[in-house]
């Protein structure tokens, strides 16, 4: 059994929050090149200098990628042979968000459905815990936007809408985001399982790297002719007209009941914010 302080973890979350909202990893600043060069629009080329250039002096000052720094969405593998000491791991990773939110002049964004009051401090975070074998504890901080998540949805549909549908909805989808998400846009797909894990991957499909297609060959054909379909919507660069809609579309493929065809689109932003540690 390894035993691993919950100050380490509180300190560990608290920097992969900060570090996320300041700097954008190297996958997303290379997808921003790439569709620089690709862009038709004039338009759209100067959206993606002004991005790099965002993302540079966020890096350099220290400061926020974007002014919402999002609901924290932590994804946490657990080791079977992790023991935590001096505390629990909820609340080691309730405090370091707490601290990160607080330190880093980060935006509070989290509320009361109904009231809209404010908890002051971002949390409570969204975690997710997957016990895994092994001595090692990784923690992945994902910094999710209103905006973006606000056009995502989950589709209960029928086997007979069979691919046709199911990329049918996926356009419609973005479609209908337009501008709101913050194009170029990443498009999570996770197609089967059921009502919850289908809402559940979706958000995980989303920190595969940008360019890096699914490592099924049937998978990643599908996931090209959903890039190119949403890029041929014409939306582009902050819904202002172009090629890139899109900079990248993940799926995934589950098996589910034979009765269901369960389809859960997750948009993400262009600022796609995440950062991870293994202890």
């Amino acid at each position: 059994m390894r035993e691993i302080e919950a100050d380490l973890i509180r300190q560990t979350i608290k920097n992969l929050f900060l570090q996320a909202n300041f700097v954008l990893s190297p996958d997303v600043i290379k997808a921003f090149e790439k569709a620089k060069d690709a862009e038709e629009s004039p338009v759209g080329r100067d959206i993606f200098k002004r991005l790099l250039e965002n993302a540079a002096l966020a890096k350099e000052h220290r400061i926020p990628i974007c002014q919402d720094t999002g609901l924290a969405i932590i994804f946490v593998e657990l080791g079977r042979e992790v023991h935590v000491k001096g505390g629990e791991l909820a609340a080691s990773l309730e405090e370091g968000v707490r601290q990160a939110y607080d330190e880093g002049y980060l935006r509070k964004s989290v509320c009361h459905p109904l009231t809209r009051k404010n908890t002051a401090d971002n949390t409570p975070a969204i975690v997710h815990v997957e016990v895994v074998p092994g001595d090692r504890l990784k923690l992945v901080a994902m910094p999710k936007g209103g905006g973006s998540e606000n056009m995502s949805r989950l589709f209960m549909l029928t086997p007979s809408a069979g691919w046709a549908g199911v990329k049918e909805k996926v356009v419609q989808t973005v479609e209908e985001a337009g501008p709101n998400p913050c194009p170029p846009i990443i498009v999570g797909v996770v197609l089967g399982g059921s009502f919850e894990l289908a809402a559940r991957e979706v958000k995980k499909v989303l920190l595969r790297p940008i360019g890096q297609p699914n490592p099924d060959p049937e998978a990643a054909a599908l996931e090209a002719e959903l890039l190119e379909a949403v890029n041929n919507t014409g939306i582009g660069p902050q819904g202002l007209g172009g090629r890139i809609t899109a900079l990248a579309v993940n799926l995934k493929i589950m098996p589910c009941h034979i009765a269901s065809l369960p389809l859960a689109v997750n948009i993400q932003c262009h600022a796609s914010r995440h950062a991870e540690a293994v202890l």
